[in-house]
């Protein structure tokens, strides 16, 4: 096997897409996204990107085995053509980080995609209450109109930059004459965090203008506050919860 290799699955019908990116990183938020637009909208499987440089070992699903890879799918919203990747892992070092981002970049190139945006989380420390989105984009021409969708841009945040595949598709990307920004929700940065995740795909849908329903998330906030609650009850010392109150956690 090849360091990286690129499955052709299918071939996408859309004209100039855009990518989305959420992989795996703080407080899930942007494998959160991803994950949403794949389920609330028709997507297809177009493209597998596999690598040595990811993680040893294959998810199982129904007693199937499957290498470890991640995904690239095209996505109808509302006439906005995505293509969205994401995926279990990120690579596991700064060699296959580099080469993952290229091996995304190549694949973009030639779909003909006209922007890239990639999605994370910018911990906090503590509990949000307001879920910001900060931003950073790879050209100034890409600030103005990021700036009118309410993306905040911070000197200096996130403190030490963008780790990981959603920073390199900016560097790489400029590199290439590839434009791109990076969208990240305020988040603790202790948990998954689904409201962080709805803060920048309401983001997202104002720049690209598609509507997405955020049900499902909300009820994943909902589940997640109540972890919350029961983590800062037992920090005050209560009596600690039964197996049956922490069905959440996990």
């Amino acid at each position: 096997m090849n360091e990286f290799e690129v499955e052709r699955v299918a071939e996408p019908d859309g004209d100039e897409p855009v990518l989305v990116e959420g992989l795996p990183g703080v407080g899930h938020v942007g494998k959160l996204a991803a994950e949403h637009l794949l389920e609330e909208f028709d997507s297809e499987l177009i493209r597998r990107i596999y690598s040595t440089r990811l993680p040893p070992q294959v998810g199982v699903k129904d007693g199937v085995a499957r290498l470890a890879c991640v995904e690239i799918h095209t996505v109808a919203a509302d006439g906005t053509d995505l293509l969205v990747l994401t995926g279990d892992h990120q690579a596991g070092d700064s060699v296959g980080h580099y080469g993952l981002a290229g091996a995304v970049l190549d694949v973009a190139e030639g779909l003909d995609t006209r922007m890239v945006y990639t999605l994370g989380g910018v911990p906090t420390g503590e509990l949000v209450q307001e879920y910001d989105v900060v931003g950073a984009v790879n050209t100034v021409a890409e600030r103005e109109s990021l700036e009118t969708a309410g993306v905040e841009f911070r000197d200096e945040e996130p403190a030490g930059g963008i780790v990981g595949v959603s920073g390199l598709l900016l560097g790489l990307g400029a590199r290439r004459d590839v434009g791109a920004a990076c969208l990240m929700g305020e988040t603790s940065g202790y948990l998954v965090d689904p409201k962080s995740a709805q803060a920048v795909l309401g983001t997202l849908q104002e720049l690209l203008g598609f509507e997405v329903d955020f049900s499902s998330l909300e009820s994943r906030a909902d589940e997640m506050e109540e972890v919350v609650r029961k983590i800062q009850e037992m920090e005050q010392g209560t009596p600690a919860p039964s197996d049956e109150d922490l069905r959440y956690i996990g």
